[in-house]
């Protein structure tokens, strides 16, 4: 039996398409409205995969996510890059000038506060879904309210866009990660990316030394984020994602690093969207 796929938000959020493009329309989802309670449903079986958003191109990485795939010892199976497109929405036959206030996720507000600078009559209210807002637009018949969404909660809530891809930065993309709870069977003729996670005594040159591993082992370092270590304030853990053209050359710098490393965990193994 095919389990849902968790996503944080609902239908017509941007986690609903990439679900959608990923795997399938008719992927059947568990909505949740924050990114723990989309792994408490993986964790309870209620689902067996995740689709989970790590980072922006505008705003950067998530990085409560990067928490939550350690602690729990999540599997990254896949990734999916998704342009974001964000759109004013609002009830039929309703204008800007009748919107009193705009609801919507806080990296959705962020992103498009420019826009709102030549309407200073809007207030701008913070939510946790940006479909979740055009829901209840609809279902409420909330009129002077408008939600910032995809043109697919649009279609969905039967709202009228009242206008287009209104982000400040028009080339705005975010990266979603696939994530399982075990550990998938690798082919490795389908896998040119790795995530890694991983802690260095605080010395001088101990992050050079690693990094000039992968480099010697023909990696190409893609990402670099470091985590503080709560437990040991001004420490911290970095996570790595690198892409190579030869299984054999990750095989050779995981055993070398794993010697040099400490707490050094393969977060996921998989297809690199970009290439």
């Amino acid at each position: 039996m095919i389990k849902p796929i968790a996503i944080q938000g609902i239908k017509g959020s941007f986690h609903h398409e990439v679900v959608q493009k990923y795997f399938n329309l008719d992927a059947e989802v568990v909505e949740c409205m924050s990114f723990d309670s989309a792994v408490d449903s993986l964790l309870q079986g209620h689902s067996d995969t995740i689709v989970m958003a790590l980072e922006n191109s505008i705003a950067g990485s998530i990085i409560p996510n990067y928490a939550l795939i350690d602690n729990y010892n999540l599997n990254i199976i896949g990734e999916y890059y998704l342009d974001i497109q964000h759109n004013l929405m609002a009830l039929k036959e309703q204008v800007i000038s009748e919107i009193s206030e705009v609801h919507s996720h806080p990296m959705a507000l962020l992103q498009c506060k420019v826009f709102f600078k030549d309407y200073p009559h809007i207030k701008l209210v913070e939510a946790k879904d940006t479909a979740d807002v055009a829901k209840q637009i609809a279902e409420q018949n909330l009129k002077g309210i408008a939600a910032i969404a995809s043109k697919g909660a649009a279609r969905l809530y039967n709202l009228e866009v009242l206008a287009e891809s209104i982000q400040t930065i028009k080339h705005n993309e975010t990266r979603f990660v696939v994530v399982k709870s075990e550990n998938a069977e690798i082919d490795e003729t389908r896998v040119n990316k790795v995530s890694l996670k991983f802690e260095l005594d605080h010395k001088r040159g101990s992050l050079a030394t690693i990094l000039n591993v992968m480099s010697d082992c023909k990696l190409n370092l893609t990402k670099i984020q470091s985590l503080p270590k709560i437990e040991t304030p001004w420490k911290y853990a970095f996570f790595v994602d690198a892409t190579f053209e030869d299984y054999k050359d990750f095989d050779k710098a995981h055993s070398i690093m794993k010697i040099m490393a400490e707490n050094f965990k393969v977060l996921g193994q998989y297809k690199n969207a970009r290439l």
